[in-house]
């Protein structure tokens, strides 16, 4: 579909890289979240993060300054408790305990009797021996659950790597495919659109991460729209083979782009 057929209704927002880096927000972000919620879109905000229970990212997104409540927010975790409701396996958290607050009623067991590893970033449990055991849990059978797969995050020092080549050495040493829970999931986005209520070709992606965020949502059907903030590198246009339909160089020019090309 042109973009200037578009009617563009709703928004997904990823967070860290393009709401703010760390603890500090992207010059302008507050006031275009303010804008575009104001202008009627439908507005959700989206993240890989698994190291926050929602209840501390609402209140890490609410006091640097932005709108958000907290059922607007969907993160991967939730899509990794809404599966694990739904096959109602038993499951060892490798998770930081302030998430794993959120999956309280979920069976748990230990590494070695669980049905299903979730995994997420928890550095201090990356060890050789600790992948050691989860790489034998696998081969007995637990279902390898990844909150994401991504590659790396952007912090105010500089570019660190992700869970995603954690998982990765599991998935080949294993040889099996892990559940990725977050973006670039297909499921992960059918959650946000329904809870939107609207189709894809209605909504807007806006990330930093041109896999999971623009990949994602492209292969999902939305509009895909990358920011040079954040991950953002240069680099990624040139040797991927993804591309998003529109860059922008903040999210502060986003309310622009909104009313005078995506909502004719």
């Amino acid at each position: 579909m042109d973009e200037h057929n578009r009617n563009i209704h709703g928004v997904l927002f990823d967070l860290d890289g393009v709401l703010y880096v760390d603890s500090q927000p992207i010059p302008g972000a507050v006031e275009a979240v303010a804008k575009i919620k104001a202008g009627g879109w439908i507005c959700r905000f989206v993240t890989n993060t698994s190291t926050s229970s929602l209840a501390t990212l609402e209140r890490k997104i609410r006091a640097l300054g932005f709108p958000v409540e907290r059922s607007e927010i969907i993160s991967a975790p939730q899509a990794a408790l809404r599966h694990l409701r739904t096959t109602g396996l038993s499951a060892h958290l490798l998770l930081e305990d302030d998430v794993k607050a959120d999956f309280a009623g979920i069976p748990q067991a230990s590494m070695e009797d669980a049905e299903a590893l979730v995994l997420g970033d928890i550095p201090e449990v990356w060890t050789h021996d600790c992948l050691d055991r989860m790489f034998n849990a696998i081969l007995r059978g637990a279902q390898l659950i990844a909150v994401h797969k991504n590659r790396f995050w952007q912090t105010g020092q500089g570019l660190r790597m992700d869970i995603g080549g954690l998982v990765a050495a599991l998935e080949y040493c294993a040889g099996v495919r892990p559940w990725v829970m977050g973006k670039p999931s297909a499921d992960f986005f059918a959650i946000a659109l329904r809870d939107m209520g609207l189709p894809p070709e209605r909504v807007a992606i806006v990330g930093d991460d041109i896999e999971a965020d623009i990949g994602g949502g492209r292969a999902a059907g939305l509009y895909g729209i990358l920011v040079r903030t954040g991950k953002f590198r240069p680099f990624q246009l040139e040797t991927g083979s993804m591309q998003p339909d529109r860059i922008i160089d903040s999210i502060a020019d986003l309310p622009d782009l909104l009313v005078d090309t995506l909502f004719p």
